[in-house]
């Protein structure tokens, strides 16, 4: 019996609360087989205790009844997950806030939204995208079902966008303390702009953004969602791998700029998604084309990247919005295009992507696909 072998039987084995299997969310390190016993071992991030002890129970009765299986053992490391040390100069809205576990089995499907570099307007996309989300799902008698977490911890700028600022209420006192999202255009918002001044530098290394990822996913009060986009840093290091395996996702979205510059890069970050397991939902290419006051287009980035980064990465493209000045007036005031002309070009597109993702998660996709 090979590890691989382990590794497809453990694939039964769900994560409590998620429809995804311990093997896609990278929590197996280790599998092994000799004279009769298997030993596999388990590392995850949970501040609920009941958490590891239901997996041992499951991995066991996975494991259970295969050929020349005699003894299992199971080792599960525990990383408990706590609220971050205050950066310097944050005002932390209710101290402590680790504890809640409870918050992300409301959430139906997560999805990153992801770069493999800066200046290809990945938050951009991500704002709009929510908000058609947002928009698609109140028409299907779903409102108030789409939540957007800012995970870009060194350039908040998802509170600009949305036209949010202030500080998020806090419900509950000490380890019970749960932050409230944040609400505008439908979409529900946290993001670490709520709670570093403006002028405050976010000089953090990788295990303090960990936490706060943490923190925003587990004592976040999102309530029910149908699905939570998490808007990702740029890169592709050590950072984003760790923010990936941090957060269970139930997929991924490429966010590129037409021309090899962005292509280039935006295919390793999608090759980070498949190196640990979470689906490619598709390329969407930003900035596709100029559209002059005659609607002539101007493909001021070149063509085709798109569509060769998608099929490199096996997966497909979701949609071309379109480079018109509108896009960026929005997000400087806060009101998304989307929202201000839900019928214009770019509008229309965002909402084709957002109703392309949604039937995607229905039939969720293989890793790389």
């Amino acid at each position: 019996m090979t590890p691989d072998d382990i590794k497809a039987q453990l694939k039964q084995v769900k994560y409590p609360g998620f429809s995804r299997d311990i093997v896609s969310f990278g929590l197996v390190r280790t599998a092994g087989f000799f004279d009769g016993t298997v030993k596999v071992g388990l590392a995850l991030t949970s501040s609920d205790p009941k958490t590891p002890l239901q997996l041992k129970a499951d991995v066991e009765k996975a494991l259970r009844g295969l050929p020349g299986v005699k003894e299992i053992l199971v080792e599960i490391a525990v990383s408990p997950a706590k609220a971050p040390p205050a950066a310097a100069g944050q005002t932390a809205a209710g101290g402590n806030l680790a504890g809640n576990a409870g918050a992300p089995r409301k959430i139906r499907h997560a999805v990153a939204i992801a770069s493999g570099k800066g200046g290809v307007g990945k938050s951009t996309f991500a704002v709009n995208l929510a908000c058609a989300l947002a928009q698609v799902l109140s028409a299907a008698g779903r409102p108030g079902r789409v939540g957007l977490m800012d995970c870009d911890i060194y350039g908040p700028s998802v509170p600009l966008m949305m036209g949010l600022s202030g500080r998020p209420e806090v419900e509950g006192e000490g380890q019970e303390a749960m932050l409230i999202p944040m609400t505008r255009h439908g979409v529900k918002v946290m993001s670490m702009g709520f709670l570093v001044d403006d002028n405050t530098p976010v000089v953090w290394r990788g295990p303090m953004i960990m936490k706060t990822v943490q923190q925003f996913v587990q004592n976040v009060k999102w309530d029910e969602l149908d699905i939570l986009l998490i808007d990702l840093p740029p890169g592709t290091g050590d950072a984003q791998l760790s923010l990936v395996q941090t957060i269970p996702l139930d997929g991924a979205v490429i966010v590129t700029t037409p021309q090899a510059a962005a292509t280039n890069v935006a295919r390793k970050g999608g090759l980070m998604f498949q190196k640990v397991n979470v689906p490619l939902l598709g390329v969407a290419e930003n900035m596709s084309f100029f559209l002059d006051p005659s609607g002539a287009k101007h493909e001021l980035f070149g063509s085709g990247g798109g569509i060769i980064a998608a099929e490199k990465l096996g997966t497909t493209l979701l949609g071309q919005v379109p480079l018109i000045p509108e896009i960026r007036a929005g997000g400087d005031s806060g009101e998304p295009i989307v929202v201000s002309a839900p019928e214009g070009a770019a509008g229309s597109v965002f909402r084709e992507i957002a109703r392309t993702l949604l039937a995607r998660l229905q039939k969720p996709a293989p890793a790389g696909a």
